[in-house]
């Protein structure tokens, strides 16, 4: 039986939780208000979140076309929210990664990233204890979160503006330093892939922007397989779909490891600490050529998630950056 949470804000302004089981009916969770909230409280009693959930009792259904949903996880301060991917992590993702930076160079040698992927292939599933580290990169904190329907901004300085459909896992760092998942959510990590084209060390530079998720926080477990579809729409037009594979079978990695390799950081365990962190796809419309442009909408679905990730893409302009001596 699959359960997913999702918080939602009425017109009211009230905040509130609700439950679907088996991709049903939303039941709102009485009495709760974030599902950071449950989930302390879940860490509190020393129980699982799913089992903290079912022993809620039923609260009257949710219309959630009615509601504003929220993002499914978030944090009263954002400083404490903390943003975080690896890249090249799926059977197949290196290839056009490869491809686009043999482009910028005529060396015949393996490029770095799909050395990067053949290590993952080689040693990102071990039999025990930790195996090769991954890709990592950061792309900010709670404030760089977008909500479900909101604008994606673009910043006026990006020179590309591309889509992601992933998961995330979604962590809570107990009181005494463990790192928690709570679940996961589907999701639309969002870069710049013309920056990160231009010089593989722009990497870091590409990945910073904002992301989005699903309504949905997947608490039960998450299948090893998740087959889904990603496409971008244009005054209604579907101009571009692709289907996307995502779970441990189609990975280099295990997610075990790969929740490693970020944790392993005492920086990354601080207790009360929110963490986001993607875990990468194989399937991009930039690789295909396609060019995005404000107003299209990028839409990512994929069952055991019953609502998808779908945000329009907005500008932002920067403002005049002056630094000045105190």
């Amino acid at each position: 039986m699959s359960l997913a949470l999702v918080q939602f804000r009425e017109a009211s302004g009230e905040r509130g939780v609700a439950a679907i089981r088996d991709m049903g009916q939303a039941l709102r969770i009485p009495g709760a208000s974030t599902t950071l909230a449950l989930a302390h409280a879940a860490a509190a009693l020393g129980v699982p979140l799913g089992k903290h959930v079912d022993a809620q009792r039923r609260g009257s259904p949710v219309d959630l076309p009615t509601v504003q949903l929220l993002a499914p996880i978030d944090h009263e301060d954002p400083a404490h929210l903390l943003l975080s991917g690896t890249g090249l992590t799926h059977l197949g993702s290196a290839e056009e990664r490869d491809r686009m930076h043999r482009q910028m160079s005529a060396a015949t040698q393996q490029s770095d990233s799909m050395r990067m992927f053949l290590m993952g292939v080689k040693g990102g599933k071990p039999t025990a204890g930790p195996g090769v580290q991954p890709e990592w990169f950061y792309k900010g904190d709670g404030s760089s979160l977008v909500a479900p329907g909101a604008l994606l901004p673009v910043p006026d300085f990006a020179l590309d503006a591309g889509e992601e459909p992933e998961l995330a896992g979604i962590y809570l760092i107990a009181r005494d330093g463990t790192p928690r998942r709570l679940g996961f959510a589907l999701a639309n990590e969002f870069s710049d892939h013309v920056t990160e084209r231009e010089n593989y060390l722009w990497l870091a530079h590409s990945k910073l922007r904002p992301a989005a998720l699903g309504p949905e926080l997947l608490v039960s477990e998450l299948p090893g397989s998740i087959i889904g579809t990603s496409r971008i729409l244009r005054a209604g037009a579907v101009l571009w779909e692709r289907a996307f594979c995502s779970g441990e079978e189609h990975m280099s990695h295990s997610i075990a490891n790969l929740e490693y390799h970020h944790f392993k950081y005492a920086s990354f365990r601080r207790p009360g600490d929110v963490h986001v962190h993607f875990f990468g796809t194989g399937t991009l419309s930039f690789a295909d050529g396609f060019r995005s442009e404000p107003g299209d909408i990028f839409e990512i679905s994929a069952p055991p998630f019953s609502l998808p990730v779908r945000n329009p893409l907005g500008s932002l302009a920067t403002p005049p950056i002056n630094v000045r001596p105190l």
